[in-house]
């Protein structure tokens, strides 16, 4: 972009124009973690991918890792509006089976490449390089979002708790964090894992997930 361009960028004063350059960052940024892992997404690189200066990225995000949980804020918040259409009927009488919710839960994260990516993301890469007040911001939003999705769980799985369904589901996003890297190893991994040797480190994210979520919430029910 021009040094006029940047300048019109600088000039936006409405909510409406300032809303528009944070969706364009917001959007560059979805596209280059299609090409490459967060890591590899510095500041610089985000802000050449929009057209903008580092100077004028930072007026709408503090850091690179601040445009990346405001993108996984809104890629939480929309799989759980459309996670009902996933998981078993909450009509069904007694509650659907913990297995059949679990196992459908873990389906419809798989599905969710960005998601996981950022939520794999978050402790070892996200919350490294941001103010005390941004990660605050960040951290409230993700937590009601969270439990959003503890009371969706709770509609299926009749006999869970509150506090049992907050911790499946903080399982469900440490499991993630966990299992993905490992289901979308390296190509030099994945090589070497088609050596018949290695064919049981495979993993598949959505029934390893399914399974440990499985377990957890028959132990959460367990325990009253």
């Amino acid at each position: 972009m021009t040094d006029d361009g940047s300048a019109d960028f600088r000039r936006a004063r409405s909510p409406e124009q300032r809303e528009i350059r944070k969706e364009a960052i917001l959007d560059a940024a979805t596209q280059l973690l299609a090409e490459m892992p967060v890591g590899d997404i510095s500041l610089r690189e985000l802000s050449r991918r929009v057209g903008l200066s580092k100077t004028n990225v930072v007026r709408y995000f503090e850091t690179r890792e601040a445009v990346f949980f405001e993108l996984l804020n809104r890629s939480l918040e929309r799989w759980i509006e459309e996670l009902p259409a996933d998981l078993p009927s909450a009509e069904t009488v007694g509650g659907a089976s913990p297995e059949a919710v679990t196992a459908a839960l873990a389906r419809s994260l798989a599905r969710r490449t960005l998601l996981c990516d950022l939520l794999s993301s978050l402790g070892s890469e996200l919350e490294r390089n941001l103010s005390a007040e941004s990660a605050r911001e960040f951290k409230i939003a993700h937590i009601r979002l969270l439990a959003a999705l503890a009371d969706l769980l709770r509609l299926r799985i009749t006999g869970l708790s509150p506090s049992a369904a907050r911790e499946l589901v903080s399982l469900t996003v440490v499991c993630t964090a966990g299992l993905w890297p490992f289901a979308n190893p390296s190509p030099a991994v994945a090589e070497a894992q088609q050596d018949p040797e290695l064919a049981h480190t495979k993993v598949d994210f959505a029934d390893r997930l399914g399974r440990t979520l499985h377990v957890a919430a028959t132990g959460l029910l367990s325990l009253g």
